[in-house]
């Protein structure tokens, strides 16, 4: 009887010691992780144009960058402007191509002719 309690405790003490030195191998076995996204570059921030003092005897273009379905939307717009506003001139005009594509001819006729501009993206 002595000798299987002996045995049992044998036993246990391997399986006990075997226990320990796979729970210190796994803790050994930690990996590292990156974080795939990175860091993003910092962001050049362009400050906004200044404020008009008064829109009066200003000239104020709307311009619609053809998002579907804002053409009457932006002639009602300009015509309430227009009643809130008569002292202001309302000037409506479509952008060429998307909201991504480069309108040089516009941008010239609004820094020419314009002191504000209203872009229209998008609802």
């Amino acid at each position: 009887m002595k000798k299987r309690i002996n045995w049992l405790l044998i036993g246990v003490f391997l399986v006990a010691s075997l226990l320990v030195v796979y729970a210190s191998q796994a803790e050994e076995a930690k990996i590292t992780v990156l974080n795939p996204l990175g860091s993003a570059p910092l962001i050049r921030r362009i400050p906004m144009a200044p404020r008009l003092d008064t829109l009066g005897g200003k000239t104020v273009y709307i311009v619609n960058v053809m998002f579907p379905l804002t053409d009457q939307f932006l002639v009602e717009m300009q015509k309430a402007f227009a009643e809130r506003y008569p002292q202001v001139n309302w000037v409506l005009r479509d952008k060429k191509g998307t909201y991504f594509d480069n309108d040089p001819k516009l941008w010239a006729e609004i820094k020419e002719k314009g002191n504000a501009m209203i872009m229209a993206i998008g609802h």
